[in-house]
């Protein structure tokens, strides 16, 4: 598996930085169905961090359908069955994704800026239309 990396001094609780980069590893393809996770013991020691801390953020990619968690097998990547969306509809978003956060940081943005405005579209309703950013 990639190596994750957690920023104790980030805004970010650590349990949601390691949750978002296991989710996106696994959009990506980067983890496939199948593959195992390292123990939460392990990820703990190898990030420096509290073992619920994994574990919290492995009860919420579970919640969420991208992994399972089985006593003895431990956790693994879930089959795409059990995700809302095929990894190809995954990979077609992040590729969008990637272009809008380029364009944002061609615009000025800083990464906080853009993941504010990310937050602010999905506070709103699927069929409204999105509302312009005032500065």
């Amino acid at each position: 598996m990639k190596t994750l990396t957690v920023d104790l001094d980030s805004p970010v609780p650590v349990y949601e930085q390691i949750r978002t980069q296991v989710a996106a590893l696994v959009s990506l393809g980067s983890l496939n169905p199948g593959d195992r996770l390292p123990s939460s013991r392990a990820l703990a020691r190898d990030l420096g961090v509290a073992v619920g801390t994994v574990q919290r953020a492995y009860r919420e990619l579970e919640a969420s359908g991208a992994v399972s968690s089985r006593p003895r097998t431990g956790t693994v990547v879930a089959a795409p069955a059990h995700r809302r969306s095929s990894v190809a509809d995954q990979q077609s978003f992040a590729d969008l994704a990637t272009r809008m956060v380029g364009r944002g940081r061609e615009l000025g943005l800083d990464d906080s800026a853009i993941l504010d405005v990310v937050a602010g579209l999905l506070q709103q309703p699927v069929d409204a239309p999105a509302t312009p950013v005032q500065r």
